[in-house]
């Protein structure tokens, strides 16, 4: 069975024509599924065309199942997809509204040595229903709608790696930006990669308006094989030049996630090679004391230390800040993501 929320306008009038209904019962269910509701919520179609509609399509393929709030009011969703796997999310409170990061996969292939998300490996991909679906959720948790909407920005940055997963991740951008549904700005959506090269050329010519975050945590091939296996496909200079041809093709500037870890990449001349890789180029570096992994022995630099390498990277010429932590008492901050209750349940 596909999920409903997989659908767009178009494909969902498709259907209806096919099913001798109405060509506008497409837009009413669409905009009632943005809403976050099922089928059996809907009241202005038929009962006997949603039956028909039943027989085929999941309509409720996300269900938050627990949540955890932080003492900062970061909170931690634990949501269980219609075949029982098992996915988190983040929703973090700023002054402009809400920011959600959303999960793109179950578990991940990448093994980047940081990252809890991909500790048991990549169990499978999620379509662009589920994918929305978690915004849709929580959208209507919050109290919000379409019109209303509580949602106001979306990271692609929860377990998985999107670009891993493009098909279904570029549908979604589609679809949660839809003027007939919650119609959340590209502009206000971030999506945080790990450097797969030739997806970043393809997403550089989607016409697209989002923010590429590349997480790139090292300034030289050789120490960013120690903690990225992907290093070993893709060199930091094929990344780089990706990621200006992303610049170029869509105007957006790009932000590069550096990782900092104490004894690796930490030192002034990590900092001055980083520099010189990228003099000139208008990005912005995101700097991220490392969010301690239990299952790694990878240990995190102090704030002060971070903030120190900002400044000289500042000297050297380049964008830097240290980036605020959020969620890291809830084990709901950047890398730590994971399945943690079904784990505990299956031990």
């Amino acid at each position: 069975m596909q999920i409903i929320q997989d659908l767009s306008l178009t494909e969902l009038e498709e259907l209806c024509l096919s099913l001798n209904q109405p060509k506008f019962r497409a837009k009413q269910i669409f905009e009632n599924l943005h809403l976050g509701k099922t089928l059996d919520e809907i009241s202005n179609i038929p009962k006997t065309f949603k039956e028909e509609l039943k027989k085929e399509y999941i309509d409720n393929p996300i269900t938050i199942i627990d949540t955890k709030t932080g003492k900062d009011g970061t909170q931690k969703f634990l949501y269980k997809l219609y075949d029982g796997d098992i996915i988190e999310g983040v929703l973090l409170s700023y002054e402009y509204g809400y920011t959600l990061c959303v999960s793109t996969q179950v578990g991940c292939r990448m093994g980047c040595k940081f990252c809890a998300s991909t500790l048991n490996g990549l169990i499978r991909n999620l379509s662009s229903g589920e994918i929305l679906s978690q915004v849709l959720v929580v959208n209507r948790l919050l109290g919000g709608d379409s019109k209303t909407r509580k949602i106001t920005n979306i990271v692609l940055m929860g377990s998985g790696e999107p670009l891993d997963n493009y098909e279904n991740v570029v549908k979604f951008i589609r679809l949660v930006n839809a003027p007939e549904g919650i119609n959340i700005s590209q502009r206000n959506i971030s999506l945080s990669t790990c450097g797969l090269v030739p997806q970043i050329k393809k997403l550089a010519n989607e016409n697209l308006q989002v923010i590429l975050t590349i997480s790139l945590h090292a300034p030289t091939d050789e120490i960013r094989k120690q903690i990225m296996p992907i290093a070993n496909k893709y060199t930091i200079k094929q990344i780089v030049d990706a990621a200006k041809l992303y610049f170029n093709k869509t105007g957006r500037r790009v932000i590069f996630e550096y990782a900092l870890t104490k004894g690796v990449n930490d030192t002034p001349e990590c900092a001055k090679i980083l520099s010189q890789l990228l003099k000139g180029f208008p990005a912005h570096i995101n700097l991220i004391p490392l969010n301690e992994v239990k299952e790694r022995n990878l240990l995190t630099v102090t704030r002060k230390n971070a903030y120190n390498f900002a400044t000289t990277l500042q000297k050297l010429g380049l964008s830097a800040s240290v980036r605020r932590t959020m969620g890291e008492d809830i084990e709901g901050a950047c890398g730590q993501l994971r399945a943690k209750k079904l784990e505990e349940e299956s031990a």
